[in-house]
């Protein structure tokens, strides 16, 4: 998937805080949204890592990821645009829902 123009642009901060107001458990880092996703043990936290696939490759758009025995961290940002953008918040709020429903 390509994004349109107006999604590869960033935002600018009173809107991330707007936004981020809107996601639980998400904070800004920097250039970055991020989020620790506690899991049950080892093959949860890879089962989660593995869910996120799908999402990603959909929208073309891959979060970092940062796997311990009970926990992910994701953190999302826009390389190609240098920070954050509409579908770093998209994305984002896709993981969430794949975390409910897991």
């Amino acid at each position: 998937m390509e994004w349109p123009a107006d999604e590869m642009d960033l935002l600018p901060d009173n809107e991330i805080e707007t936004r981020l107001a809107g996601l639980e458990g998400w904070s800004r880092e920097g250039d970055t949204i991020a989020k620790t996703f506690k899991n049950d043990d080892f093959v949860g936290s890879v089962r989660f890592v593995d869910s996120l696939v799908e999402p990603a490759e959909d929208m073309g758009h891959h979060p970092d990821l940062s796997l311990s025995w009970d926990e992910v961290k994701v953190s999302i940002t826009n390389h190609a645009a240098g920070g954050l953008t509409d579908a770093d918040f998209e994305l984002a709020q896709r993981i969430d829902g794949l975390a409910k429903s897991g």
